[in-house]
């Protein structure tokens, strides 16, 4: 959520950033809800004045033993007006809330301003891309191959669900522990085993809801409390810093988190409807800082290069892309993007997005920090994919095949694998 005194100050340029992101900020209806606000809170102030003023008077009344009773009958009445004055309030402030948490982000001054991902920048190109003297087969041939099924993961749960067996599902799992080895033991994080069914509240906090609940699996936990499958394992992380006030001393906080994640993808029909680009259910790796408002852009860029090393380690062609304003995600201040070479596809494909928040997400969850001088701040947060295993699988198959349909299994995956350094295939 951003900052509502930025709004009260600097309204005029709040509504300017926010249209490079798309958003059309309602400026009658946010200057009357104010006006509102600001008329009630005089009004309490008021009456408040005029009882204090009453007491005074009820107390002189008494101690010369006169009748009080008609001032008492006025003290009453502005009890009356008061409780409804500060539901009028509530009711204001509720409005505000509300639309409040319907706004995006304010992008950072430092992203591309743009409407969609053709203003994206590409920052850097990293890998050598390899020329085939066959031609290339996509992962989903490839992976018939060894040991990936379409047909009976749709009988079992429909169409954007996979199942692995065999060497196949292996490597799936040697690509996750080999990322949070990375993350653990080379780059400073916690790894966590977080719930994958959440609560409304953990998703508010972190910016789904209440905008993306279109793409959210719910289930009933009672008849008054719905539990969400998570979307990403962002979501219960961040949350663990919700309603605290964290020491200075203790930030940064690190934290990862190997979980799989859900999403309905509402809107995405008819895209990446062949193979595993775009699931229902996927793996991933998960990485979140919590830091100081000075320390995140440093951060930013620490994430970044954690989420490189691992392709790096894999031999993975790559690009790095800032994200424009239009493109980026509805809590990121700032966003890049990571985009794997996919040989069938002739093209980069996202495998990680990395992002600062800022103060936004713990505006929501009210996350603080009380700093050296004992005040109390909002914490920035940040997340990224470190990386998204269904999709580092995809690259590894198309990257590392060979003419027989072979997948040769890079170098740091071998020990998760038994030392094995092909999956054959049966063609």
């Amino acid at each position: 959520m951003i900052d509502i005194n930025l709004l009260r100050t600097h309204l005029q340029d709040v509504v300017t950033s926010l249209k490079t992101r798309g958003f059309v900020f309602d400026n009658q209806f946010f200057l009357e809800i104010e006006s509102k606000r600001k008329n009630i809170q005089i009004k309490t102030q008021e009456v408040q004045q005029e009882r204090n003023s009453l007491s005074k008077e009820i107390g002189i009344l008494k101690s010369k033993g006169e009748d009080a009773s008609q001032t008492l009958e006025k003290v009453a009445q502005i009890s009356s007006l008061s409780k409804q004055l500060e539901s009028d309030l509530n009711e204001v402030q509720e409005l505000l809330t509300n639309y409040l948490l319907q706004i995006p982000n304010l992008p950072h001054s430092s992203v591309p301003v743009g409407s969609d991902e053709k203003s994206n920048v590409i920052v850097k190109t990293e890998g050598k891309i390899k020329s085939y003297d066959f031609p290339v087969m996509d992962h989903v041939d490839i992976g018939e191959l060894i040991g990936l099924d379409f047909e009976v993961s749709t009988k079992i749960s429909g169409s954007r669900f996979s199942l692995m067996k065999g060497d196949l599902a292996r490597l799936h799992r040697a690509i996750g522990q080999f990322m949070l080895d990375m993350h653990t033991e080379n780059h400073g994080y916690t790894e966590c085993y977080t719930p994958y069914l959440v609560n409304d509240q953990s998703l508010l906090g972190t910016g789904q809801l209440p905008k993306f609940g279109d793409d959210l699996f719910m289930t009933k936990k009672s008849d008054n409390e719905n539990l969400y499958l998570i979307p990403t394992s962002e979501v219960p992380l961040t949350n663990t810093v919700r309603d605290l006030i964290i020491s200075e001393d203790d930030l940064p906080i690190k934290l990862t988190a190997h979980t799989p994640c859900f999403r309905s993808e509402a809107g995405s029909y008819g895209k990446d409807t062949r193979g595993m680009i775009r699931q229902h259910q996927f793996d991933k790796v998960e990485m979140v800082q919590i830091t100081k408002p000075e320390d995140s852009y440093k951060a930013l860029e620490e994430m970044l290069g954690h989420a490189e090393n691992i392709l790096n380690e894999l031999e993975l062609p790559y690009q790095v892309v800032t994200l424009s304003s239009g493109d980026m995600g509805f809590g990121a201040a700032k966003t890049y993007d990571i985009e794997v070479w996919l040989p069938s596809q002739n093209q980069y494909r996202e495998i990680s997005s990395i992002s600062n928040c800022e103060s936004f997400q713990a505006r929501r969850l009210k996350a603080r920090y009380k700093n050296h001088d004992g005040k109390n701040e909002l914490v920035h947060t940040l997340n990224g994919s470190g990386l998204a295993v269904g999709r580092t699988m995809v690259a590894i198959l198309e990257n590392n095949q060979d003419k027989n349909g072979n997948v040769h299994i890079p170098r740091v995956l071998q020990k998760y694998m038994a030392g094995k350094e092909i999956i054959y295939s049966k063609k």
